[in-house]
């Protein structure tokens, strides 16, 4: 059945993608879900799509995301050698005291690491010794974070196994041109080029255009603005709460008041979890609004201080070991979705949460009712013991701050010592990447390879190697792998392909070219570069037949503006994962990234034309 010109089975494609669009866009349900929900609507709807069960489910199969997952799995392996944090501690002590030294040293070794480590952890590790190296320039750490992260996404072009969306093109182009896979450094040299076009940028206009959202030096409780949501209260000899546990004085209080600490005659008690009880001559450091606070204050009849507001200051000079910091919620967060009461944070691993910025929005009241989304950064009350657990995981990134205080006294083994399978690690991933280059493996082989010989030589525990893989990735990436397969099943690929064609006829074909490049690159801003790539491949590859030019050129077009998002923070993760450290606002990715976005289509557009011709 036709309906003007366009065969049902198209539109039924066709409806599908924009429902999965609306959904990838609002994000109602986590995008992988969606992914999972893609693979159910293609099989049941097959006399239509015309992808079946074993179709629907084909991108667990698929090259690109087994790579994927030995990739993650890799690069765990060498977060572990200690090798990264090594690195930020010599570049913490060469750039001491300068802004732009500090901003050159972060993009100048991110994106070429990047290139062959996944670039999720390298951003991790540095946000801590980037937002602490900031505060000893004396620069604002929202001048050097957003450009952190846009060097690691410029670095992930370098190499085939620098972004998912590089293998999945690499698949695509296997399977529908005349070649084999891409090779590992096909397109180093066009990456290259956009990396150095990239830092550059970054260290001109883009520093300009960097704004300077968080003060510098600024205090946590003034960043946060909770002057007003903190207190200090003395518990006098007739007060109710004398004899009490601290954790009564919670509960009794139905959340809207958090004790924090207790001090007694020089000695200070941490809230969370003490089994302490309430003395006469205590004085009780507190967290909630200010009637909250005088409600508080009435109930138990408590005294309130006069010796000023509570600070920063007022944790780090107190004898206890818990002091205030900052958490980001990673997309690999267990906790995503959850709100504080159910992720029992403050229960398990007494750390208390203060206040949450969701982009430029703060959140200080109810917080135990607020489900958490990836980006989020908590202020939170925390320990020694809270942010070693967190370390060693993927569900909380905890930014201290005192890292580089250390820096003078310590020596760099002392402060990130070496694994001692760090040769070994190396020389793995070294393997893994000279087989593939040089065609002697395929790189999944390799790759899988790498990762059997990292876990029997104990560079990494099978535990270690399954928690590092981000799986919501990967179900993201085989639930929308089968949607290309729909599209060229039903022709609609050819469809969207002709209208674009179109203009051709008004257009020299290195301007269709960019267009396919501009196009491509506003959609992966919107939805997921993974989705993109599988839903654009097609079109352009179709599209460079109608128009007798070289498809390969016109997949790489697609495949760089799929990998380069920077005009969103939802464009890419650690895009989300800088935007509460460094207290953006969702237009500043639009102002720095869109002239970024804008130069390097230009950019790749003509030197893939002079690379590979058109």
């Amino acid at each position: 059945m036709v309906l003007a010109g366009v065969p049902t089975s198209a539109l039924v494609v066709f409806a599908l993608i924009g429902v999965a669009l609306a959904l990838f866009v609002s994000e109602v349900i986590p995008n992988d879900v969606t992914a999972i929900g893609i693979v159910v609507a293609l099989a049941a709807l097959e006399p239509w799509t015309g992808v079946d069960a074993r179709g629907a489910i084909s991108g667990f199969a698929n090259t690109a995301t087994v790579t994927i997952v030995a990739m993650y799995m890799l690069s765990a392996g060498i977060q572990r050698t200690g090798l990264v944090q090594r690195l930020g501690v010599h570049l913490a002590r060469f750039t001491r005291g300068s802004e732009t030294r500090a901003l050159a040293a972060a993009i100048g070794t991110t994106g070429p690491i990047a290139g062959v480590v996944n670039n999720t952890p390298v951003v991790a590790v540095f946000i801590p010794m980037i937002t602490d190296l900031a505060r000893e320039t004396g620069v604002s750490p929202s001048k050097l974070l957003l450009p952190l992260s846009y060097a690691a996404i410029l670095g992930g072009t370098l190499t085939l196994i620098g972004t998912s969306t590089n293998l999945l093109a690499s698949e695509f182009a296997a399977a529908l041109l005349d070649r084999g896979p891409i090779g590992m450094f096909e397109f180093t040299a066009l990456g290259a080029v956009v990396l150095v076009v990239g830092l550059a940028y970054l260290m001109t206009v883009g520093r300009w255009l960097t704004p300077a959202r968080i003060p510098v030096d600024a205090d946590l409780v003034e960043e946060f603005e909770l002057e007003d949501f903190l207190a200090e209260l003395r518990v006098g000899p007739d007060s109710a709460a004398v004899g009490l546990p601290i954790a009564a004085m919670d509960e009794r209080t139905d959340g809207a008041v958090t004790p924090l600490q207790v001090r007694r005659n020089g000695e200070t008690f941490l809230a969370a979890g003490s089994d302490q009880r309430i003395q006469p001559g205590d004085v009780v450091v507190l967290n909630g609004s200010r009637p909250a606070v005088n409600r508080f204050r009435r109930r138990f009849g408590l005294d309130r201080l006069d010796r000023g507001a509570v600070t920063e200051e007022t944790f780090a000079d107190a004898d206890s070991s818990d002091r205030l910091g900052k958490a980001v919620v990673p997309e690999t967060s267990r906790f995503l979705g959850e709100t504080l009461s159910e992720s029992r944070l403050e229960a398990f691993h007494g750390m208390t949460v203060l206040a949450i910025r969701r982009g430029s929005e703060l959140v200080r009241t109810d917080l135990e009712e607020v489900p958490l989304e990836a980006g989020d950064l908590l202020l939170v009350q925390t320990t020694p013991e809270s942010v070693e657990y967190f370390a060693d995981g993927d569900d909380l990134l905890v930014i201290g701050e005192d890292a580089l205080d250390r820096l003078d006294e310590e020596d760099a083994e002392d402060i990130a010592p070496l694994s001692p399978e760090t040769p070994v690690a190396v020389a793995v991933m070294v393997a893994v990447v000279g087989l593939a280059a040089l065609d002697v493996l395929p790189v999944v082989i390799a790759a899988l390879g790498g990762v059997f010989a990292m876990v029997v030589t104990g560079c990494l525990s099978s535990a270690d190697a399954y928690d590092a893989v981000s799986w919501n990735v990967v179900f993201l990436l085989a639930g929308v792998i089968p949607l290309g397969l729909a599209m060229e099943a039903t022709g609609g690929a050819a469809l969207i392909a002709e209208g674009l064609v179109a203009t051709g006829s008004v257009l020299p074909l290195v301007a269709v070219l960019l267009l396919f490049y501009v196009v491509t690159g506003l959609l992966a801003n919107v939805i997921t570069p993974v989705a993109t790539v599988v839903l654009m491949i097609p079109i352009a590859v179709d599209a460079a037949a109608r128009l007798d030019a070289s498809g390969f050129t016109f997949l790489l077009a697609v495949t760089f503006a799929s990998a380069t998002s920077f005009m969103t923070p939802v464009g890419y993760q650690t895009n989300l994962m800088v935007y509460g450290p460094g207290g953006y606002e969702f237009t500043d990715f639009l102002r720095v990234g869109g002239p970024l976005q804008l130069l390097l289509s230009v950019v790749t557009t003509l030197g893939i034309v002079e690379i590979w011709g058109i």
